[in-house]
């Protein structure tokens, strides 16, 4: 008898393990930051800081690395995308890959930027001639929203294709 309780108990151990959900949902809530991603391209390209800032915690810390561009919280973000959207016509940002990880901490987006710099940008003159510049952005996600935002492109490659370096 205690072979077959020792059996038995094994036996519902291992059918609680396997009918018992993994990760609280991780596939929904991967697929919800997959999606803020997404829209990280879309928010950029429509020209929209309110569009853009909903998709950020109120704390947010946002880099553009290449420019050493730091905006600590939602109004400096703001007035940093007002900057972007005023100084830059036809801007848009296509997306070619995008990775949440497996934890839903961190994501990552690999964009192609396209416009023309119709106003002055510190340090960046503007010469209104079309340009297309690879770039990626790593970000640290808090309840749903972008906390951190690393963005990095290729500075070199702009300023050779709007005629400000050889």
């Amino acid at each position: 008898m205690p072979k077959n309780m020792t059996v038995l108990v094994t036996l519902i151990a291992l059918l609680l393990g396997c009918a018992t959900p993994r990760g609280g949902g991780a596939p929904a809530e991967k697929a919800m930051l997959e999606q803020e991603l997404d829209q990280w391209t879309v928010a950029w390209s429509s020209g929209d800081p309110g569009r853009l800032l909903s998709l950020f915690s109120d704390d947010v810390y946002y880099e553009d690395v290449t420019i050493g561009a730091v905006s600590k919280g939602k109004a400096a973000l703001r007035e940093f995308a007002t900057g972007i959207f005023g100084s830059f016509a036809d801007l848009k940002f296509e997306p070619k890959s995008r990775f949440v990880s497996a934890d839903g901490r961190w994501g990552s987006i690999e964009w192609v930027f396209r416009g023309r710099q119709t106003k002055d940008f510190p340090g960046i003159p503007a010469t209104n001639r079309p340009f297309e510049v690879r770039g990626a952005t790593v970000v640290e996600f808090r309840d749903g929203k972008i906390a951190r935002n690393s963005d990095y492109w290729d500075l070199m490659t702009y300023l050779k294709q709007v005629g400000l370096a050889k």
